[in-house]
């Protein structure tokens, strides 16, 4: 019989992408996430039956291993921008990562992968970077030979950076954004998958931090968005000081309407997290230790930013029609 992975977060950005080729590897794949009912996308990727979602919580052990059963490697792909509520930072980054890298230990698993974020830091005064060490170091605690995989903003036709300035660059002619000046290193997701896979068949240990082939400011990023979608916009830095007021005035209105309203714009600790640059740091090992050549921005964005064009699909259609004109 092939061999099982259980990918808690599988249904997620980074997971389907990893189930994906896992299930190109001849892997059985379990999707665990908490509503299966919505990863049901996931079950074309192999053949009948080689994929399959099936609900876990991560909070709670029994759940855990249930998922866990029979697998061969597991991978944890949960992590959440979301401070309070039950799925919280601690909840999720800190205690869940321990869980399942403990239960992972006790049930004899293989092979396990950590997806981590860079910034990690357990001294940090964000809630999100010091969870996400607090999750590394249980990791290794139980689970000293696994991969941890620090990557810097994941591009990708699902993902929520890009995909979200160019929705909001739609509405006028002023892009917002805070931290200008703070540095990326965006990695193509499947790029990820890649260095996730390497960890899943046994070929690679220890903590790599993984980010594309450019280095560029959060403003150099934007204007190249911009650019790929054919729109023109002033790309305007918004002050920390100003960020954290309007930051505070949403964490507030989340509180008090008991979480009804959930606060997706901008948090006090996003606003604490984009004063630090998220770029691959000198000393650490990257995809090229991983035999993984870094796939350039410029060679997948505009594969699906297209639809943010002022006429969508037809944007190169009437770009042609004007050039046939003025050269008529």
């Amino acid at each position: 019989m092939s061999k099982l992975v259980t990918i808690y977060g599988g249904s997620g950005f980074l997971g389907r992408y990893i189930a994906r080729r896992m299930a190109k590897e001849g892997w059985r794949v379990r999707v665990a996430c908490r509503r299966p009912n919505e990863a049901l996308f996931v079950k074309p990727y192999g053949a009948v039956g080689q994929v399959e979602p099936v609900f876990a919580n991560i909070r709670d052990d029994a759940s855990v291993r249930a998922a866990m059963s029979g697998a061969d490697a597991v991978v944890n792909c949960v992590g959440t921008f979301d401070k309070g509520g039950r799925n919280n930072f601690e909840a999720v980054q800190a205690e869940g990562a321990a869980r399942i890298a403990r239960i992972a230990a006790e049930t004899g698993v293989g092979t396990m992968v950590h997806i981590s974020a860079i910034g990690a830091d357990a001294l940090s005064d964000s809630d999100y970077a010091r969870t996400k060490a607090d999750g590394e170091a249980a990791v290794r605690m139980h689970f000293p030979e696994a991969l941890i995989l620090r990557p810097s903003v994941m591009f990708g036709p699902e993902d929520g950076f890009f995909n979200r300035f160019a929705s909001m660059s739609r509405l006028g002619p002023i892009l917002p954004v805070v931290g200008a000046a703070t540095k990326f290193q965006p990695v193509y997701v499947d790029d990820v998958a890649k260095a996730a896979v390497r960890g899943i068949l046994g070929e690679a240990h220890g903590t790599y931090e993984l980010g594309g082939p450019e280095v560029a400011s959060f403003r150099k990023l934007m204007q190249d968005m911009l650019a790929v979608i054919n729109r023109r916009r002033l790309v305007l830095n918004m002050p920390f000081w100003i960020a954290r007021i309007m930051a505070s005035l949403l964490d507030f209105g989340s509180v008090v309407t008991g979480r009804l309203v959930s606060n997706k714009v901008l948090t006090r600790d996003q606003v604490k997290s984009l004063r630090r640059d998220n770029v691959v740091s000198d000393e650490a090992k990257g995809l090229a230790d991983l035999g993984i050549a870094a796939t350039p921005f410029s060679a997948v964005v505009p594969d699906y930013l297209w639809r943010f064009r002022p006429s969508g699909q037809y944007d190169a259609i009437k770009a042609s029609a004007k050039n046939l004109r003025r050269h008529g």
